[in-house]
């Protein structure tokens, strides 16, 4: 979701861009659009990249089938958090949670997923 939001007040604040140029060059809307977007991209490119492949905005998760919750012992999809802000849990062994657990257990420590 922050993912999503950044990346719309990102796209917004292209529009200035796009307006400059329709108002500025000596084109019609077709090419002004067109050159625009290419400036746009030029400016943007690194907030897109940091949007997109932050690991601070992402919580990793990993999901297996058939395995028994370390909660409620119940077999079956089993879900647990590798990575998050301030979280790593990719060198341990890890433990499965059904949905309900992990859930409740997201809750807990105050993770958004």
């Amino acid at each position: 979701m922050k993912r999503f939001l950044l990346y719309l007040f990102r796209w917004q604040c292209s529009s200035p861009i796009l307006i400059l140029c329709l108002a500025w060059l000596p084109f019609g809307p077709l090419l002004g659009t067109v050159i625009s977007n290419l400036i746009g991209g030029t400016a943007f490119f690194w907030f897109d990249k940091f949007i997109f492949t932050s690991k601070s905005l992402s919580t990793e998760w990993e999901v297996k089938r058939n395995v028994e919750c370390c909660d409620c012992g119940h077999v079956g999809r089993g879900y647990r958090v590798r990575r998050a802000k301030g979280y790593d849990r990719t060198k341990v062994i890890p433990l499965y949670r059904c949905e309900g657990c992990s859930t409740r257990k997201a809750d807990e420590i105050g993770l958004l997923y």
